[in-house]
């Protein structure tokens, strides 16, 4: 399987919009990968649940296919839980998921 994870920390709104959307995006577009999964773990949960701007960066990779899942730990103790199951995120708690895409031997680059 041709698959990346990508596990999103940060809150930074530029490095968001201007790398992990634009990378992802156009991974999936250009076939650069068969699987594209992002992780959205930390602080960035806040920021897709309150910044609409990214919001939109991510309902994009989702309707192209692009699985994104959510930490559920980090979003309910952001109190951001609701907002990212209504954009349609996968929320769960995602340290055994994670670890299993490590020992799967799945590449993980983290933003």
């Amino acid at each position: 399987m041709n698959k990346i994870n990508i596990l999103w920390t940060t809150s930074d709104k530029i490095t968001a919009v201007n790398m992990l959307a634009v990378y992802v995006l156009n991974a999936k577009r250009r076939e650069w990968w068969q699987e594209i999964n992002v992780i959205i773990w930390g602080a960035s949960a806040k920021l897709v649940a309150e910044d609409t701007q990214v919001q939109t960066e991510v309902l994009e990779m989702i309707h192209s296919g692009i699985s994104v899942e959510a930490c559920k730990d980090c979003s309910d103790a952001c109190g951001v839980t609701d907002n990212l199951v209504r954009l349609g995120i996968n929320v769960r708690f995602m340290g055994q998921p994670l670890t299993d895409y490590i020992k799967a031997g799945e590449p993980v680059l983290t933003i």
